[in-house]
């Protein structure tokens, strides 16, 4: 439940019912229906019967790829063969040519409610011996025979109110867990979908704070949000969220909005809409691109095999060379494109640095710590903060002098907005590697002059 749902390349199966020792099968998607639709259908019913049937099929699948209903519960596979669950899919068996043509014309398309976004739970039964609220199996075969189109039949059996999404792209499936943990500091999608989350399980669970500003900033109300929800359900209340939280988070979610049931809530795109761009490619000139910058140079002053990079917000031929030598150093397909896997490295990379950095009291200039500075913390990096903008101030009095309390405040934020509009970054009131290396690079020059090594923007000693 982290963006618009797609169809994936392959979906893993449990022959049997969810706690059995059965086997797990890996299968492509359209394969897989093909086998359900066999199983579950006659291939000498009507077309628009067997299209109508098709479409749920692959919707419910995908519902629960979507959800991650089988994977938020630590299970290692998608879907279960088990009709008590799940629907019917027997392993190795003859699929019929017929329902194997339709398949492929139909695998990538999917049901949901106009104005959501999860593929909708199409609970469906044989209508004969088993009835139940969604669709009836054999009762299509009568729909159709009276002139019914698919979209009327669905329509018959979910509402008026569905729609059918063509031709949804075709990617390969990956956990949503983002592979890192979420804490105090972190800052990007991940963290807003947490966000969004916790504040809708909030109305289930008062207990758990609101968080009043969804901006993908993990900040203290955030923090409290995810201790409290560790606490109400019996998890080691840390307000870091690890892998076995993020899926619990994740469950009860799920739970909550119903999104795996027939009258399901519904999921809005603003809740799942991403809120930064994630894939950075040649071309591309943002804040975003900055960050990148940032992190490759330090991390190409400290290894010979990465190429630094100046940092200018814009992916140009050099940053694309860098991130092509970042690939190739730690194994990833050498693309020049910053997806999540490589970006998730990169930090890593820049992280395991910071690690074994010791901080000297006595050092004026000190890299970028990895944590998101924002109102509310207290902590030393903040006292630094403090004494750079007062230091700065004395050659930008527009930008306000900051006693060095440790504290951010409403004062230090004003300084800190003053210092972004100065200079011509996201008025946001956070520091976070941008606004640091900003703040850090300027009150070096101040301060030492403007001879320095190359790549040693933001005043870092390279050893």
């Amino acid at each position: 439940m982290t963006g618009t749902p797609f169809i994936p390349e392959r979906i893993t199966v449990h022959l049997g019912p969810p706690d059995s020792n059965a086997e797990n099968v890996s299968i492509t998607f359209p394969d897989y229906v093909k086998n359900v639709a066999s199983s579950e259908i006659f291939p000498n019913w009507p077309e628009n019967s067997l299209r109508s049937n098709i479409y749920v099929i692959s919707t419910f699948a995908l519902n629960r790829i979507y959800t991650e209903w089988y994977r938020a519960k630590g299970y290692d596979f998608d879907i279960t063969n088990s009709t008590q669950y799940d629907q019917k899919f027997i392993n190795g068996r003859e699929i019929f040519e017929n329902i194997s043509q339709l398949t492929d014309e139909l695998f990538s398309n999917y049901v949901r409610r106009q104005g959501y976004v999860e593929p909708l739970f199409t609970q469906f039964c044989n209508g004969t011996t088993v009835t139940c609220e969604g669709l009836s199996q054999w009762g299509t075969v009568d729909l159709a025979k009276q002139g019914m189109t698919p979209y009327e039949i669905l329509q018959y059996y979910y509402g008026d109110n569905i729609e059918i999404v063509r031709d949804a792209q075709v990617m390969t499936n990956t956990p949503s867990y983002p592979g890192i943990e979420l804490r105090l500091g972190s800052f990007g999608n991940d963290v807003r979908t947490i966000q969004v989350q916790l504040n809708r399980i909030a109305r289930n669970y008062p207990a758990i704070q609101k968080i009043s500003s969804v901006d993908g900033a993990f900040g203290v109300q955030t923090e409290d949000a995810v201790k409290t929800f560790q606490q109400i359900f019996n998890m080691p209340q840390t307000g870091i969220v690890d892998k076995a939280t993020w899926y619990k988070i994740a469950y009860i979610f799920t739970s909550v909005k119903k999104l795996a049931e027939l009258n399901s809530e519904g999921l809005r795109l603003e809740e799942v809409d991403k809120q930064f761009k994630e894939d950075l490619s040649p071309g591309m000139q943002n804040n975003e691109v900055k960050i990148l910058q940032y992190f490759l140079a330090v991390i190409g002053a400290y290894y010979d095999s990465i190429m630094p990079v100046d940092i200018t917000g814009y992916y140009g031929s050099e940053t694309e060379a860098s991130v092509r030598s970042f690939q190739k150093t730690y194994g990833l397909p050498e693309t020049g494109t910053v997806n999540r896997a490589t970006w998730f490295d990169i930090y890593r990379a820049y992280d395991g640095i910071i690690q074994s950095i010791p901080i000297d009291d006595g050092e004026d200039v000190i890299l970028f710590q990895g944590t998101i500075l924002k109102e509310g913390m207290s902590n030393d990096e903040i006292k630094r903060l403090q004494e750079y903008l007062t230091f700065i101030n004395q050659t930008y009095p527009n930008i306000p002098a900051v006693n060095n309390t440790g504290y951010f405040g409403p004062v230090t934020r004003s300084s800190v907005l003053a210092f972004q509009r100065q200079f011509g970054l996201p008025q946001n009131g956070l520091v976070g590697a941008v606004t640091w290396n900003e703040i850090v690079g300027l009150y070096s020059d101040l301060k030492y002059g403007f001879d320095k090594r190359p790549y040693q923007n933001p005043g870092y000693t390279i050893k």
